[in-house]
């Protein structure tokens, strides 16, 4: 018997092993061109002799990463509640516009241009406007912001995704005698989550970018768009970048966790089932 169990979790032992230094081989280069950049980033400073008010050099990063640590992490949940809370609100809004305009052909032809019209605004247009609405020192402000900037690419997404499936799929399902709603159940939305979740994608980076950017507008001091502004404006850059640190591991968490919840929804998808090949 003993022999007999090993002679079955030892194949499988082999594949996750396999299965591990598959996903090691797949980060190495990625974790290998960071490490260089940072080298060839210091040295370069170090070599040329730039000041700091123009590039900090990565080590001065990392000791005031380190020295500050507590403080830039207290603006960085605060500005992190901001973008979730945009990004919420956006993708809520998005969804379900999205799905309206597709139920109806002359709700799209009237809707998308506009939508197309709006996204094109700038960031910068927008983050006034907001804050005079909400109040400065209103989160709501900032989410906002956030939510506009995420609401359009997840409406268009959500269009496309429900409006674009096979002729062929939509005929079977018909001569089978199947409502609207089995279509939409069966088909519009198994074709329209790889859409969304690619909207979701950008919308993660895009919700920490508004959040920010209307910091910059005017926020409390605990906000991380203002942290970066004071200390820039005081020429301590090693703090400002070491916030810009935390800004992007915002949006990667974000991004990290729509992969995930991609993964949990759609592990059928043909690109999952490649990888695991």
């Amino acid at each position: 018997m003993t022999v007999g169990n090993t002679a079955v979790v030892q194949p499988s032992l082999v594949e996750a092993r396999r299965s591990l230094w598959r996903r090691v081989g797949d980060w190495l280069p990625a974790v290998m061109v960071a490490i260089g950049f940072l080298l060839v980033w210091q040295v370069a400073v170090m070599a040329f002799g730039v000041q700091r008010f123009i590039l900090p050099a990565p080590l001065a990063i990392a000791g005031a990463f380190g020295t500050y640590f507590s403080e830039i992490a207290a603006a960085a949940a605060y500005t992190a509640t901001e973008a979730i809370g945009g990004l919420i609100f956006g993708v809520a809004g998005g969804l379900l516009v999205g799905f309206v305009t597709a139920r109806w052909v002359s709700a799209r032809e009237a809707l998308l241009p506009f939508a197309v019209a709006i996204n094109a605004i700038p960031i910068i247009a927008f983050a006034p406007i907001m804050n005079n609405w909400f109040g400065l020192a209103n989160p709501a402000s900032k989410m906002a912001i956030a939510a506009l900037l995420v609401f359009f690419p997840v409406m268009i997404n959500t269009v496309r995704g429900l409006t674009l499936v096979e002729p062929a799929a939509l005929e079977l399902m018909r001569s089978t005698a199947a409502s609207e709603l089995t279509v939409l159940r069966k088909v519009r939305i198994p074709n329209a989550l790889p859409f969304i979740f690619t909207a979701l994608k950008v919308a993660t980076t895009l919700a920490t970018i508004g959040a920010i950017v209307g910091e910059y507008f005017g926020a409390p001091r605990a906000s991380l768009g203002q942290y970066i502004v004071q200390h820039a404006a005081y020429f301590n850059f090693e703090r400002s970048w070491a916030a810009i640190i935390f800004a992007a591991a915002i949006g990667i968490s974000l991004y990290l966790l729509v992969l995930l919840l991609e993964r949990l929804v759609m592990p059928w998808h043909a690109s999952f089932r490649s990888h695991e090949t």
